[in-house]
């Protein structure tokens, strides 16, 4: 677990100590990244079955080796247009804690880009906006080139309730 992953505690972030490895991937026009301590695997897009009366960024479960995954359409979820399936898409799945149990979620993403690695003097904690902003889920900025990448912070892009709430769905589907 990374020092930034551990700064869950309070807003201040804690910096890493050393330089991190981070996937980058595109979210329709913007570049995300996410540690690749927290990626589990990349899969292409399967066979997505959608289930009713979900929120509209739940894109669906898929089978993944006997186990049924929640897929999230990161664009939705991050309150842009909902993704088109291209044949860059793909789904990157991730662990999320949630109490003592871990969750594998998938995020459907645009196309997955390059891991990096990031020196602790490029990154940055997220920045204020103020109160009507959410930002809990950026984990930090990270100055790259020219340019910023928004590091995510996987556990807070859903929330503790909205994950339980997943959770009871692949639990009813197993």
């Amino acid at each position: 677990m990374t020092n930034l992953m551990r700064s869950e505690l309070g807003n201040s972030l804690a910096v890493p100590e050393q330089v991190g490895q981070y996937l980058t991937f595109l979210v329709g026009d913007e570049t995300f990244g996410v540690s690749i301590l927290d990626i589990k695997e990349i899969i292409e897009i399967v066979n997505v079955t959608r289930v009713p009366l979900t929120p509209d960024y739940i894109h669906g479960v898929i089978n993944l080796r006997g186990n049924v995954v929640p897929v999230i359409d990161l664009a939705a979820r991050l309150r842009h247009k909902p993704t088109q399936i291209s044949k860059l898409s793909c789904i990157v799945l991730v662990a999320v804690q949630v109490a003592e149990f871990s969750q594998l979620i998938g995020m459907l993403v645009d196309e997955v880009r390059e891991i990096l690695e990031i020196p602790p003097a490029n990154i940055q904690p997220a920045p204020d906006f103020g109160t009507d902003i959410r930002t809990d889920f950026i984990q930090a900025m990270a100055r790259v080139d020219d340019a910023f990448i928004i590091l995510l912070a996987i556990g807070r892009v859903l929330s503790l309730e909205e994950l339980s709430q997943l959770r009871e769905l692949v639990a009813d589907r197993d």
